[in-house]
């Protein structure tokens, strides 16, 4: 019986694993929320972090975000890759440096070829400043690391 139920359980934690996409298990949430609420869009198009509101959700690949409006979520549901973070919503600097998963500063960010990228920045550590120090270098490896952490 104990073998039955172990076996169940186990069959169980298996299909919950596989129904989260690769990316949706890497991705920097907070309770299924991304870029702690703040709306991807504005980032795009007002050149700011601006907080997102619940009542403007959209869901895609179990990673949920919110909106400041209405239109902003529309333009996002079109096209939800281009608005999406790079590396998963963690800082690109420690992705590129070291390959690590770090919380990042929602309010740190940069635009660069039309991709978010989102810098850890707290207690004097602004790492978007490094980042740009060693741009080519930090992104070839952060999309080296991305990679082998989405395989």
């Amino acid at each position: 019986m104990k073998q039955l139920i172990c076996r169940t359980l186990l069959g169980l934690m298996v299909l919950q694993a596989n129904a989260q996409t690769p990316a949706a298990m890497h991705f920097n949430t907070e309770s299924g929320v991304a870029l702690n609420g703040y709306d991807p869009v504005a980032y795009f198009t007002r050149n700011k972090a601006v907080k997102g509101k619940k009542e403007f959700n959209f869901t895609t690949s179990q990673v949920t975000y919110y909106f400041e409006s209405a239109a902003a979520r529309e333009l996002f549901s079109k096209n939800p890759t281009h608005y999406q973070p790079q590396y998963g919503g963690w800082c690109a600097y420690a992705m590129g440096a070291s390959g690590e998963k770090v919380d990042v500063d929602p309010e740190t960010f940069k635009i660069l070829n039309g991709k978010l990228y989102l810098f850890y920045n707290r207690l004097f550590n602004n790492t978007l400043t490094k980042w740009n120090a060693d741009e080519p270098n930090l992104k070839s490896k952060a999309d080296a690391n991305w990679s082998k952490l989405n395989k």
